[in-house]
């Protein structure tokens, strides 16, 4: 463990779009500053993924000052979004949305040409809504929560960890599998926040807190994959990996399991490069 370190940070301003990796980031107790703040919905207020629109990774957000975002793809011209005001009546008032389970008071975007611009990329009727605050709208799983944590619009926790150990064992898994034409696969497949190098392959499955330059982190539950992972993040194309070799070798309690789930426990700032001390 003693050679762990933090290979690369990655923020995803808008959930769904792909986003940044920057050389380091502010951990907050809903997660790093800036990610998943923004996320689409369709006409009831539903979150809208890769899961049902694989386009949305040719999507890139970058977050511009004072909580914006810059929205970029082809064929349309860049669109700087600013943040909404703080909630209240008229502008900035909140709207019912849901994600997965969920449901929470989001902030529409109040420039009409975000919802037209996002509405374009995707081909179908979508709106762009801001988390306004994470301190108290949306809480972390209870079944694996304490008391007072709070996400923001991830898919149900602070942060994702993912190790490049493990990809490494995963891909020789693909490689020796039906489907090995699809390999070797890179992580972005798996869009997480942490990606530690140095440790051991699937190590991170034995980790229950643990400490990243600043930060201290506790490890809420191993994460579940979904059909996302079979995304090729720079083209949009699906294939069967790595759900097909995630099925037959990591199959943990009914899931398919790549990464490990966090929740900060003390906040502060993690950079690229700085270690990783198991602490529990």
């Amino acid at each position: 463990m003693g050679n762990t370190r933090l290979l690369s940070i990655h923020v995803h301003p808008v959930k769904a779009l792909t986003g940044l990796a920057p050389g380091e980031a502010v951990v907050e107790p809903w997660g790093l500053v800036g990610d998943r703040r923004w996320m689409l919905v369709d006409a009831w207020g539903k979150v809208v993924t890769q899961r049902q629109q694989p386009r949305l990774t040719l999507a890139a957000a970058e977050l511009v000052p004072g909580g914006g975002v810059r929205l970029s793809a082809p064929g349309l011209e860049p669109l700087t979004v600013a943040p909404p005001r703080p909630a209240g009546s008229g502008p900035g008032a909140t709207v019912p949305v849901q994600i997965f389970r969920d449901k929470l008071e989001a902030v529409p975007a109040e420039d009409p040409a975000a919802h037209a611009w996002c509405s374009a990329h995707v081909g179908a009727d979508v709106r762009l809504v801001y988390l306004d605050e994470p301190a108290t709208r949306r809480a972390v799983d209870p079944e694996f929560a304490l008391p007072g944590e709070t996400v923001t619009f991830a898919d149900g926790y602070p942060l994702l960890l993912t190790s490049t150990a493990s990809l490494e064992a995963l891909n020789s898994l693909i490689a020796h599998g039906p489907h090995a034409a699809e390999g070797p696969l890179p992580m972005d497949r798996f869009r997480p926040n942490l990606v530690v190098t140095g440790s051991e392959a699937w190590a991170e499955d034995g980790w229950t807190r643990l400490a990243v330059g600043e930060a201290v982190f506790r490890v809420a539950k191993p994460c579940g994959r979904c059909v996302v992972t079979t995304t090729d993040q720079v083209t949009a194309a699906r294939g069967k990996e790595p759900l097909y070799s995630l099925g037959r070798h990591r199959l943990i309690e009914g899931r398919l399991v790549f990464g490990q789930n966090l929740v900060p426990v003390a906040a502060g700032t993690v950079r690229v490069g700085d270690p990783v001390r198991v602490l529990e």
